[in-house]
């Protein structure tokens, strides 16, 4: 091989030099020649062009003879129909194989060096023949050559990454990792790629490095005669599958955006579980893995590794991102807003590494995308937002709670905005640009919150309205306002909405008590007024009846308001106990100084017990124990 390839630059040379005398016709023109032929390549040097340099030359001797200038491209053509017709014989060789070349180090070093020689041949050859038709069409055959050698690099290359692809079964950390194109660093231990993985501090070598040098020899070959898109078309092809079989082993599976929308909801959360483990996993482990690998394969052809790797991780990442896209544009009922949120965080976290992976010229408009995604599935959030708004308002007034109890949409709303305002950071950096309601001190979510309680009272408000009793209409929004005020005083939303708005709503479940008070006791109390002491009776006249009938009527009032206010409820036992305690200090006084004017009355007679129904005790007592005696459900 030596040998030959001495031969091929002796005679080359001889070429060169003939044409330059038969194209110089002065000495000062051919040395320009010279010039030219040595600036092109650097075995055209002056010192062997000189003819000095030749004199014992019998190669150029036997080749070049002064023979007439018309024989001299004829010459030229001789010498690259030789040099071909050896470089076709050993090239036809390695092609006849009914094996893979690569399978012996040998024989692919030797093919190697037949494609390099035959490159060269041909850039050596390919300026002389612009001007001589022969030597184009001898050329041609050399350039059919290359390219029955170049499918054949193809074969092998496509060869080499399915047998190293089927050979892996492990991965490694990426602090041992050398991402800088050498490719001298050892052998690398490695783990399933299936597994579930924690640790995103990983690069995975889906391929042995021995099978990298091969490939990166390859596809060198292949880009230097402008086969670089058919080489990356051929990596891609067998890289892609590898992605989508690792993504399948996750657990992921492909849906239309219509597929999607069609899962019932419990299926849907599953799938976004997967979604957010696959997209972690993809972005952090498979896509920089891959990246990796095509800088490794393609060192030193930037743009075609770019190619190779938008190619290659292009139909996993619309894959990742066209699901996003779907739950964003689909159904935006408030029991979504959870598994959406963990998309959005999802997707937050990954932008960097989109912003990484994919910001070349063939990969930027998957970066963009991914942009746009996110930006769509916190649209989608303020959306479901809209939606609970909505819900809200639209919930009818027809059916009042028995008892006066905590209303369902009450708990609803409160419960889901504790567990949403656990991700309180996120949802401040959704609502950011949400500032239209302007209210000065807070946040765009802290106005969000504020608004959605806003309409949640006044929708508590119009229920009231359907008790027919304004005591009770009292009691079932001093339980809806209690509430309230606890949810947010051990929540999140307490720092949201400040202690001015606890304060206030606190103020009104005051004040709902004293109108309990008010339109119930007062009556009873009123009963109990002395006529002299500026008392009144139920009708607002003085209390001139005597003291036996407003006993009755007393007892009357009294027994009719327990019976009705026994089923009546009161969830929180402190407020429960609140009330209890203003009913008796109110009403206790009140009824022992009554007792005592009519024992000491003339109607009394001799025996006063008999005509009191309840001792002072037992009107405590049947406070204590007949009050808000109903049951009310589903407190939390």
């Amino acid at each position: 091989m030596a040998e030959s390839n001495i031969n091929g630059e002796e005679k080359l040379i001889a070429v060169a030099r003939q044409i330059a005398k038969s194209l110089g016709h002065s000495n000062s023109m051919t040395d320009d020649i010279f010039n030219i032929f040595s600036n092109f390549d650097g075995r055209f040097s002056r010192d062997k062009l000189s003819p000095s340099s030749d004199t014992n030359n019998n190669t150029t001797s036997m080749m070049m003879p002064d023979t007439k200038i018309a024989d001299k491209p004829s010459s030229a053509v001789a010498t690259l129909e030789e040099c071909l017709s050896s470089l076709d014989a050993q090239i036809s060789h390695y092609l006849s194989f009914d094996r893979p070349i690569w399978l012996d180090s040998s024989d692919s070093s030797s093919f190697l060096e037949c494609i390099d020689e035959l490159i060269a041949t041909i850039r050596d050859f390919a300026p002389l023949a612009r001007d001589s038709k022969p030597l184009a069409i001898t050329l041609d055959r050399g350039d059919d050559m290359l390219q029955s050698a170049i499918f054949k690099l193809e074969e092998e290359f496509r060869g080499l990454i399915q047998r190293g692809a089927d050979s892996f079964d492990l991965s490694r950390d990426s602090s041992d990792s050398d991402s800088d194109g050498n490719f001298d660093d050892g052998d690398r231990g490695e783990i399933p790629v299936a597994h579930p993985v924690t640790d995103f501090n990983i690069i995975i070598d889906a391929l042995p490095l021995s099978t990298i040098n091969n490939l990166h020899e390859i596809a060198k070959r292949m880009v230097s005669v402008e086969y670089g898109r058919e080489c990356s078309h051929v990596y891609s092809a067998c890289r892609r599958e590898f992605l989508e079989e690792s993504l399948s082993r996750l657990g992921l599976q492909k849906y239309s955006t219509e597929e999607v929308q069609k899962l019932p909801w419990p299926e849907l959360e599953d799938e976004i579980e997967r979604w957010c483990k696959s997209a972690n996993f993809s972005l952090r482990i498979l896509f920089p893995s891959e990246r990796r690998l095509c800088d490794r394969v393609f060192f030193g052809f930037a743009s075609t590794s770019d190619f190779a790797f938008m190619e290659v991780c292009r139909g996993s990442a619309i894959q990742l991102l066209n699901f996003a896209d779907a739950i964003a544009i689909s159904s935006r009922s408030p029991e979504r807003l959870f598994k959406v949120l963990d998309i959005y965080e999802t997707l937050r976290d990954l932008i960097p590494e989109f912003e990484i992976l994919f910001s070349d010229q063939y990969c930027v408009f998957l970066r963009n995308e991914a942009l746009a995604i996110w930006k769509r599935v916190g649209d989608a959030i303020r959306g479901i937002f809209m939606e609970l708004e909505n819900l809200i308002q639209r919930d009818p007034a027809k059916s009042p709670v028995p008892g006066g109890g905590l209303h369902p949409i009450t708990r609803y709303v409160m419960n889901y905005l504790r567990a949403a305002c656990k991700s309180q950071p996120t949802l401040e950096q959704v609502f950011e640009e949400e500032r239209e309601r302007g209210m000065s001190g807070m946040s765009s979510l802290s106005v969000q919150i504020a608004w959605i309680m806003e309409l949640l009272e006044r929708n508590l408000e119009a229920k009231s309205k359907v008790y027919n009793d304004p005591a009770l209409s009292s009691v079932f929004m001093m339980n809806n306002g209690r509430y309230i005020v606890q949810k947010v005083k051990d929540s999140e939303l307490g720092m949201l909405l400040g202690e001015d708005w606890v304060r206030k709503h606190n103020v009104k479940v005051r004040q709902f008590h004293v109108n309990y008070q008010r339109s119930t006791w007062n009556k009873v109390v009123g009963v109990l007024k002395a006529e002299n002491g500026g008392g009144s009776n139920a009708n607002g006249g003085p209390n001139t009846r005597p003291l036996k009938e407003r006993f009755r009527m007393f007892n009357s009032y009294f027994e009719e308001v327990l019976k009705v206010q026994s089923l009546w409820v009161v969830f929180d036992d402190q407020l429960k106990e609140e009330l209890k305690m203003s009913v008796t200090q109110n009403l206790l006084p009140a009824y022992r100084n009554f007792v005592g004017r009519f024992q000491n009355s003339p109607e009394a007679g001799r025996n006063p017990e008999k005509h009191i129904k309840y001792s002072v005790e037992d009107v405590e007592a049947k406070i204590n124990n007949e009050l808000f005696r109903g049951t009310n459900s589903g407190r939390r």
